[in-house]
């Protein structure tokens, strides 16, 4: 275990503007940062990050959270590693409690996997630039192609000794597990239990991650024994680490100049990367033979809108120049078509010209992609009038799966006039390809919500296995003298922090789909009382005692008290113990419920905190909510409060009229009034709170 001392540190290092931008290109929108969402297929930023709070949050699918939150997502790390990687980050030591001889069975085998990765990558390079085989086979390859030393250095490049067992060997001598070397790919298992090295005598190219990771490797094949063999390079096989389908070569080298070019050049292969970067062009990456897809596409549209794809000017280039570019228009990529001249690809074109001079020729020479498709099909039909009419629908399909309606009224209009067809003709056919895509994506989310739908259940249910907490319930005798008494305030303002009955609700971890509407009003009261909590529970409310005296008791403390006054519990058990944990702690020297709920080591809290500090409201008069501390008066957490009596008091009242049709009840006078008579102290209790709650609000 992680002290809390030491997560509070890496929390308050953990810049979040900083975490985030290795991963998405963020543009300052006011007090905040915006950005394409790493978590789903964002066509318009609607990731928001909060240096002020330290928090980020997704208003389309609603992730987010704090740093560790963020790591743990894009990583697919657990709460103890994403704070170890953040400590690394930002250079601080990490000195964990003593675990226990389960936690210890049970540390992370993505953590080892990746550290048997980092080692493999070190050892590839110390031994070709220290074994003799390495220096004589492995450098003198590289070097033959033209590489410098700063290159192979910058891309970690390596050499793997053309022997069965030397890296495994070796692996093994320094203490790591040969399961590791095996998941990871490194070796393969024969079928009579032994191993061997899956890279041996081949020049190595080390796949880095976009966080800095080594994922994976691709290692060449060399000297003679490239002559007559198809498959000169061999890739690591897909792990729990590495999707090759979600990778793309180059990209923790390019990711930052990308940004900063704002636009990205594609190619096919690991050394077209090498030699564009030592030409001086660093904003480049390949998809290294596997045909572009939307987790490449989606990786690429976090740092950029602009594509260039850059081929063989020969027909097999001109091929790979048509494949996949309808998901990258369809991203709301705009993509460039370059064609490099007959016998030239990146790599020996990048040799021949200066940093300079190559940006000047993609100038030159670049064709956006649809004006190439057109003019590449109308080449091909000729005359032939079947052939057209079977290129313009190819060229209608193209268009239609353009998000921005103006650019696809753009090139509906270039397109026809090169074409020589009636604009019209073009635009109804972009049209209704357009209608047939957005009802497949209409479904698709349906489906997506209804598989969020599912998860939330489960977690509901996770969650309430795993909260420790006294058992309660909310007290349904609640009677008139029950209601507190309430401030001697002739101003006291409309509860404008009060949700209705009919408020959408918002996804968290603490609801579903399957509760019943009083259920999700029960909900929204206690998550708008946590907000209130998480982001100000330690502020201090002026009020009298017993005696009269003037006294000061903290927010969260006057929720508490208020609820223990007539023995009501949350019903969320997760709420209900950040309340509680909360009252515990708000005493203690520089507390602030935000940091200590957000900073929690129980990451169902954390995740909560976050969600709710990134929660919105709007006034239900169409006002913008202001959220200064003179608005924390005692007078609208008193009226939450007798709301959420209120709605105990309308759930009681209904199961009471419930009561009355039962037949045990209806053949019992006594019972029956007994009855009648609570009906009535309800009702009276609910008109005096009716009488306090004014104007509400509602999350959106």
């Amino acid at each position: 275990m992680i002290p809390q001392s030491t997560i509070d540190r890496i929390i308050d290092a953990a810049n979040i503007v900083d975490v985030v931008s290795d991963y998405v290109t963020l543009r300052r929108a006011g007090a905040s940062y915006k950005g394409l969402c790493p978590f789903h297929d964002d066509k318009t930023p609607s990731f928001s990050v909060s240096p002020a709070r330290g928090v980020c949050k997704c208003f389309s699918c609603g992730k987010g959270g704090n740093s560790v939150h963020f790591i743990m997502e894009m990583e697919q790390m657990n709460y103890v590693e994403a704070l170890k990687h953040l400590a690394k980050k930002y250079g601080i030591q990490v000195e964990e409690e003593q675990m226990t001889d389960e936690q210890r069975q049970h540390l992370n085998e993505r953590e080892s996997m990746f550290a048997v990765n980092e080692w493999a990558a070190n050892y590839f390079s110390q031994t070709m630039q220290n074994h003799q085989d390495g220096r004589a086979i492995g450098l003198a390859y590289f070097r033959s192609r033209g590489f410098r030393d700063d290159i192979i250095t910058k891309f970690r490049l390596g050499f793997c000794l053309d022997a069965p067992n030397a890296m495994s060997d070796e692996a093994k001598a320094k203490g790591y597990n040969e399961k590791y070397l095996i998941d990871t790919g490194l070796c393969v298992k024969r079928d009579n239990g032994t191993i061997y090295d899956r890279f041996r005598g081949r020049a190595m190219f080390p796949w880095i991650a976009v966080n800095g990771k080594v994922v994976a490797f691709g290692g060449r094949v060399l000297d003679a024994r490239t002559k007559g063999v198809s498959q000169k390079y061999v890739n690591s096989p897909d792990s729990s680490i590495y999707h090759k389908a979600h990778e793309l070569y180059g990209i923790f080298q390019a990711k930052k100049m990308i940004a900063k070019e704002d636009m990205v050049y594609m190619v096919e292969g690991y050394t077209d990367v090498l030699a564009m970067h030592q030409c001086g062009i660093e904003n480049v990456v390949a998809n290294s033979g596997t045909a572009l897809n939307e987790a490449q596409i989606h990786l690429l549209h976090r740092f950029t809108n602009n594509i260039t794809l850059i081929y063989d000017g020969d027909e097999a280039g001109i091929h790979a120049a048509t494949r996949s570019t309808d998901m990258l228009l369809a991203e709301g990529m705009n993509v460039k078509i370059l064609l490099l001249p007959d016998g030239d690809d990146p790599d020996s074109f990048s040799r021949k010209h200066n940093a300079q001079e190559f940006k000047k020729y993609v100038a030159a020479h670049q064709t956006d992609f649809i004006l190439f498709k057109t003019n590449l099909l109308l080449k091909d039909a000729q005359r032939d009038p079947i052939k057209r009419a079977q290129l313009t629908e190819d060229i209608v399909k193209s268009i239609a799966v353009i998000p921005d309606e103006i650019i696809r009224s753009t090139y509906v209009h270039e397109c026809a006039e090169i074409l020589g067809i009636e604009e019209g003709i073009l635009m109804r056919g972009a049209n209704k390809n357009r209608a047939a895509i957005l009802e497949n994506l209409k479904k698709e989310a349906q489906r997506e919500r209804d598989r969020q739908a599912r998860l939330l259940n489960n977690e509901q249910e996770r969650q309430s296995n795993s909260v420790n907490l006294t058992e309660g319930a909310p007290n349904d005798s609640l009677a008139p003298s029950d209601i507190p008494p309430f401030p001697d305030n002739e101003d006291f303002p409309p509860a404008e922090f009060l949700p209705n009955e009919n408020m959408p609700v918002v996804a968290s971890t603490t609801i579903t789909t399957k509760q019943s509407q009083t259920e999700q009003r029960f909900y929204g009261l206690e998550r708008l009382m946590m907000t209130l909590i998480t982001r100000y529970g330690e502020h201090l409310i002026e009020g009298e005692g017993a005696n009269g005296e003037k006294t000061q008791i903290t927010l969260a403390e006057y929720v508490q008290g208020d609820l223990n006054y007539d023995d009501i519990v949350l019903r969320s058990p997760l709420y209900a113990k950040m309340l509680s944990l909360t009252c515990q702690h708000v005493h203690e020297e520089g507390f602030t419920a935000s940091k200590f709920l957000l900073n929690n080591q129980e990451e169902a809290i954390s995740r909560e905190a976050a969600d709710l500090i990134n929660e919105r409201y709007q006034l239900s008069k169409g006002n913008q909510m202001t959220q200064s501390e003179e608005e924390l008066k005692v007078a609208y957490i008193s009226r939450l409060l007798l709301d959420y009596k209120n709605a105990i008091v309308e759930e009681e009242l209904k199961q009471c009229n419930a009561d009355l049709t039962r037949p045990e009840v209806k053949n019992d006078i006594k019972k029956t009034l007994d009855i009648m008579q609570r009906i009535k102290d309800l009702c009276e209790t609910q008109r005096r709170i009716a009488k306090y709650l004014g104007d509400r609000v509602v999350m959106k």
